[in-house]
This record gives structure tokens, sequence and C-alpha cells, in this order.
């Protein structure tokens, strides 16, 4: 084992040639990478964030630490126009440059003024962040209640003629996790027999072992309470249905959502993928809801999830922990309500102010 040399920012080194100023700049992308690493951000996020940071300094062709915001305005306007790169991915590297400059302004200030005599500016500003969760929030916007209960509902008369009804079933139950409770699709596909209990709280609960982490950290786990009919769901599901896939419907460690593969060693159903998933909702979408066809995805479904239980008058705290995000402001992005809504929420607020005003007369009468 190594030991690396540590400085202080009062004991910078002095350079000699360019070949140091590399060094120096691989130091710093080193460090990055050991304190994301720190953090608990996955190494796949590391390794994206770096490549980002790389791609940029070839672009730029000077030291990192002498970006300027202009810079960043050519090398995102080229990724935009010239590569042609979705906004999204646009959208990624300008935050992982954003995180990349905030380390070094806060670790590396002191030695790149002591060498350089150079103040390091965050070239990612409020003027060339890209919108993109704005746009991907408005892509993003649900159908209406009435639309998804249609859907649902046909889907739900069409089980028992289905041409497979077992995956036609397991389909269904998916989606309507997603529509419910807002699980994430790969929480569904991960979920075990075992993670239901149905004993614990009023509808019982789900434990989601394999939630999202924030900022690419490890997997979050948290509990999900089977409400808005769910628990009902489920005991179907593992009273009538599940049984049908194989002899493993009473081993906890079973997938709660099996495919109709089955495992060479042992004969169980393996667990279904999400791609499949994702085709069961889109073909039930094709035959029931056609107007939403290619746009009503389990992400979107889980959009609606959070905008249904707003408007039904839950928390937005309440949504927050149910939805698994770790800030409030993530859950704001997913409540899309229609557009009498704000009117309603007036309505209601003079009902409690004239409530509250009659109360008071009548006291004062007595």
């Amino acid at each position: 084992m190594t030991l690396a040399v540590v400085r202080s920012v009062d004991s910078a080194r002095s350079l000699h040639g360019s070949l140091d100023v590399e060094a120096f700049e691989q130091e710093m992308i080193d460090q990055y990478s050991l304190a994301s690493a720190a953090a608990g951000t996955l190494d796949a996020t590391t390794a994206a964030d770096r490549s980002v940071v790389f791609e940029f300094a070839r672009f730029l062709g000077a030291p990192l630490w002498s970006a300027q915001p202009e810079d960043a305005d050519r090398y995102l306007r080229a990724a935009r126009r010239e590569r042609r790169l979705a906004t999204s991915t646009v959208a990624g590297k300008a935050t992982a440059l954003a995180k990349f400059y905030e380390f070094v302004i806060a670790r590396y200030q002191g030695d790149i003024h002591a060498l350089f005599g150079q103040v390091v500016t965050q070239p990612i500003d409020e003027f060339n962040r890209p919108r993109a969760v704005a746009a991907a929030t408005a892509a993003r916007i649900p159908p209406t209640t009435d639309e998804v209960g249609a859907l649902f509902a046909s889907w739900g008369q069409a089980l028992p003629v289905a041409r497979k009804y077992l995956p036609a079933a397991r389909d269904y139950l998916a989606a309507s996790l997603w529509r419910r409770v807002g699980l994430r699709i790969n929480e569904t596909v991960m979920l075990d027999i075992g993670d239901w209990h149905p004993d614990l709280g009023a509808h019982g609960k789900l434990h989601v072992r394999h939630g999202k982490g924030s900022r690419g950290r490890g997997a979050k786990i948290r509990i999900v309470p089977a409400i808005d009919e769910v628990d009902a769901l489920l005991e179907w599901w593992l009273t009538d249905v599940r049984h049908q896939f194989g002899d493993d419907a009473d081993d906890p460690s079973a997938p709660l959502l099996p495919s109709e593969r089955r495992d060479a060693m042992t004969g169980h159903a393996t667990r279904i993928g999400a791609e499949a998933l994702r085709a069961g909702l889109g073909h039930a979408v094709q035959a029931w809801l056609p107007t939403w066809t290619g746009r009503l995805t389990p992400h979107v479904l889980r959009h609606y999830c959070a905008s249904h239980l707003y408007q039904q008058g839950m928390s937005l705290k309440a949504i927050q922990e149910l939805m698994g995000h770790s800030w409030l402001s993530t859950t704001t992005q997913y409540i899309h309500v229609h557009s009498t809504h704000i009117e309603a929420s007036w309505a209601a607020a003079n009902q409690r102010t004239l409530d509250r005003l009659g109360t008071m007369t009548t006291r004062q009468e007595r």
C-alpha cells in the first residue's frame, strides 16, 4: 500500500512545465473521483462524470481551472447543435461539470491561486444551465383520472379471456403498483414474495429494498403502505394467481412478479424483466387507451400517482415519502394538476374562512 502526499493550501508546490500542469490537473480529477466514492456515488456514475470532465478538457484546450462561463457556453452549444445530443444528455453533462467545479473551488482554490494567480470560476451558471428538468416534466404530464380509470377497467375486465392469462395478470398488477403507489419499474421487478407484509399497518406494507438513491448513491430502502386498494390486489395475486407460475409461491425469496421461463437449476420461474413489463403496459394502452400509445409509460403512471394523491388531499410530505424522493423539490415536479385546481383550492380556502367567521359570530352572540 502506498501513501499519497497531502499538501495544504499554504504549501503549494512550484510547477516546472506542462507535464507537471497535466499531473496537477489529473490529480484534481482523481481526488474528485475519490470524494465521490466517499460520498457513496456509484462507480458507474463517477466514471461517467470523469469522462465528461476529460471531454471538456479536450474541448477547452487549456487547463481546467482557466475555464470561464463562455467556454461552457461553446461546449454545451456544440453538444446540442453540432453533435445533436439529446437535451437530457446535454443537461447531464452540464450537471457533471457543475459538480466537478464545485469540488475544485472548495478543495483546490488556494493551491490554484498560489500557483497560477488565478481564481477558479464556476463555468456552469444560471444562464447556460440547460432547462432539461422542466422540459422532461412537461413531457410526463399524465392522462386524466377518467382516462386512467377507463384503461384499467377495460384491462381488468379482459383478463379472464386473455390469450395468456398469467402474464396478462402479472402486467396488470405491476401497472397497478405504478398507478396506485408510484413504484419505480426496477423497484417493482426486484420485489420478492417476502417483501409483502400484510399484517403491518392498516393496509399492509411493501418492503422496497431496491429504491433509487439520489445523486448516484446506492439503493434506498423504504416501506410503502398498500393504500388505494393495493392490499386487495396483492391478496388476489398471491391467493389466486402467483402459485400458477410454479411451486415456489410459499418461498419468501421467490420473485413476486415471475416470468414464464424456468431456471435450469431449480426449475422455478425466473424474475420478470423491466422491458417485458413495459411491453405489457404498451399493449394494454394500445388496446384500451390508443390516444396515449407510445406516451403512457411506467414513469408517467408514477407521475399520475403523485398528481392523483395530491388532488385527493394527501400532503406533499406524505407523497414524498411514498415516492421515495430525497428532496421535496423533486416531488413538486411530479405534481400535475388540472386547470380547475386553483379555483377549487380558492373556493375551499374561502369556505374555511367563512366557517371560522361563522364560529366567531356564534361565540360573540353567546
